[in-house]
């Protein structure tokens, strides 16, 4: 996947907007001349992010399904066209590591992966009248390799990559492509628990511009349903999913999976 360049005057909305991620994309986009407009919750410093930023601002609670179909529609309502929509918004788990808490499970799953369910269903049919478009998701290599000390983030994360697989020949055939972005572990607030030991380890950490990169060139480079592992050194490299056996018929042949069962590709 290559960086590519947004065309100008394109209009893109990135949830969790305020934040590491979504302010180092919003700068990058700003200045590629692309109309941003920041989604999060209401509070001043988010409010302020945006201002200094030079972009828009939309108040908005991922977990609430009818909200973010208004903050669509108001974006639409205002730029005429939505061209990008990146499902930044994610929490990490403040539970203890010894158990799983289902009160802080619930929460994580709400915000980051009904927040990306939510945030496709809403901005799916605006990308098809604009005549096509991309959806970016942060997930997270904890998807991909789930962590044993945050039980609720990898499954949320590993939900959202399924999510983005599963849906990606459905949107393709529309116009769309949506693509899931799997940083290591990068340079934000979500990691302040530990970074102190990252520092004592010298553990290499992304910075949040080299995920916003990668979030970037997944707009107009992206394959449908694709997953890209961001990591130190690295950049950003497609991950190669292992094939599951097939099943096999009376003769011993391979059982191929019925037409109507494999999407539109």
């Amino acid at each position: 996947m290559s960086e590519h360049t947004p065309r100008p005057g394109s209009v893109a909305l990135i949830t969790g907007g305020a934040g590491g991620f979504g302010r180092a994309l919003a700068t990058r986009l700003r200045d590629a001349d692309v109309r941003v407009v920041l989604a999060d919750l209401d509070s001043e410093r988010n409010r302020s992010v945006a201002a200094e930023l030079g972009v828009g601002f939309a108040v908005l609670d991922v977990t609430d399904h009818a909200a973010n179909q208004r903050v669509v529609a108001d974006v639409e309502a205002e730029h005429g066209r939505l061209d990008a929509a990146f499902l930044n918004a994610g929490i990490a788990s403040s539970a203890g590591t010894d158990a799983l808490d289902v009160a802080d499970y619930l929460r994580v799953i709400a915000v980051d992966l009904h927040g990306v369910v939510f945030g496709t269903d809403a901005a799916r049919p605006a990308l098809r009248r604009a005549g096509g478009g991309s959806i970016v998701v942060t997930a997270s290599l904890a998807g991909l390799s789930p962590m044993p000390t945050d039980q609720a983030y990898s499954i949320a994360k590993g939900g959202a990559v399924a999510f983005v697989r599963s849906i990606g020949p459905v949107l393709h055939a529309e116009g769309t492509t949506i693509s899931a972005i799997c940083p290591g572990f990068a340079d934000t607030a979500i990691i302040d628990p530990w970074r102190e030991h990252f520092e004592a380890a010298e553990f290499p950490v992304l910075s949040a511009d080299e995920v916003a990169a990668a979030m970037q060139a997944a707009w107009a480079g992206a394959d449908p349903g694709a997953a890209y592992v961001v990591q130190p050194g690295v950049g950003a490299i497609p991950y190669r999913f292992k094939g599951v056996p097939a099943a096999k018929t009376a003769d011993g042949g391979s059982a191929a999976v019925p037409a109507h069962l494999r999407g539109p590709l």
